[in-house]
């Protein structure tokens, strides 16, 4: 069978180029006579693909040496909690609710102190992203907390919130690596590499230095410190080896593609020829206002659920997979991360228009 286009949230596309290599290598990776997934951890093999891979994302990324970098068994999710039981010094600390994952961290914080909402998009089914000119950040916060592009509803921060100087914490994990960032600008990045950077199965976080402390909560896991991981150069344990050697050699594909800049306009042209469909259609509306669409999860709706059932089933049939909306929103979404090539996004529309001749 010939290979679909998959435009599904996460777990989802990786460069073809990339399984290829990891095809080749599957049995015999540069000559060890084994497989990534058999290596020590300790091993200089594995050695040289860590390092390379954190040598890698500085240079995507320019970050700076008072970062570290941290390659993390567990989701994103994992950090719902590892931020507040590392970063809630004051116990306090301020969220920005833009859909279902800020709202899930929102929560986790709850547990370890105060948590304050400062601004929600809630009241319009996180269509918008609030305006975060001047939020009423808590004098005593410890940081201030985003999920900077919601996979879920399809919206991104083009601007970052002004946190009165307080610390910045941002979830990227879908649009981690889809376009440059400022580091500098964030005190904790983190995001599960499933969606745009690897398989599931880890996050990597980018922790400025000043924060890594043995000044945690009061019974966080040893594990879970920012100081255990960063001391150890991520293998106090059995790190994710598949993974991290998975997302190395996507660094290294970006790398050859041209860098952040080259993908930011791959990704802008890919998003431009879906939004501009749905911005013609008569049948296909996009849910997102405007200004604050991502270029990385677009959903979409027809609004009657026997006509969305039978785009998807067809559009399954065509080749063009997971393109069902998230079980708490339904519609449609398809997320179209850097793997996507962009004449997966001109098959998808041109099966939208046909959809709609046939449907009218």
């Amino acid at each position: 069978m010939s290979r679909v286009y998959n435009f599904s949230a996460g777990p989802a596309v990786l460069p073809e180029e990339v399984l290829k290599e990891a095809q080749a290598e599957l049995l015999d990776y540069n000559g060890t006579g084994m497989s990534v997934m058999e290596m020590s951890h300790r091993s200089k093999a594995f050695d040289e693909i860590i390092q390379s891979a954190e040598a890698d994302l500085r240079e995507l990324l320019n970050i700076s040496d008072d970062y570290e970098v941290l390659f993390l068994s567990g989701s994103a999710t994992h950090q719902f909690a590892q931020v507040p039981m590392n970063l809630m010094k004051n116990r306090v600390a301020d969220y920005i609710i833009t859909g279902q994952w800020s709202k899930k961290a929102y929560q986790e914080a709850l547990i370890y102190g105060k948590a304050n909402k400062i601004a929600s998009s809630e009241d319009k089914t996180f269509s918008y992203i609030p305006d975060c000119s001047d939020l009423p950040v808590s004098p005593d916060a410890d940081y201030v907390y985003i999920c900077e592009n919601n996979t879920i509803y399809g919206t991104k921060f083009k601007k970052l919130p002004n946190t009165k100087g307080k610390i910045l914490v941002a979830d990227v994990s879908s649009c981690f690596l889809s376009e440059p960032m400022d580091v500098e600008k964030y005190g904790v990045i983190f995001g599960g590499v499933q969606k745009n950077v690897g398989p599931a199965g880890m996050s990597i976080a980018i922790v400025r230095k000043d924060l890594i402390t043995d000044d945690v909560l009061e019974g966080t896991p040893t594990i879970m410190k920012y100081k255990t991981q960063a001391d150890a150069k991520s293998l106090y344990n059995t790190p994710n080896c598949w993974d991290i050697y998975i997302c190395g050699k996507v660094f290294k594909w970006l790398k050859k593609m041209g860098g952040l800049e080259v993908m930011k306009k791959h990704n802008e042209d890919k998003a431009k020829i879906l939004y501009d469909y749905l911005d013609s259609s008569k049948m296909f509306k996009g849910t997102v206002v405007k200004e604050d669409r991502s270029l990385m999860n677009v959903p979409f709706v027809i609004g009657d659920k026997d006509l969305e059932a039978k785009f998807i089933k067809e559009a399954e049939s065509n080749g063009l997979k997971s393109l069902k909306g998230h079980r708490t929103v339904g519609g449609m979404r398809a997320s179209i991360y850097n793997a996507m090539p962009v004449e997966g996004v001109k098959a998808l529309v041109e099966f939208m228009k046909k959809f709609e001749e046939e449907n009218a």
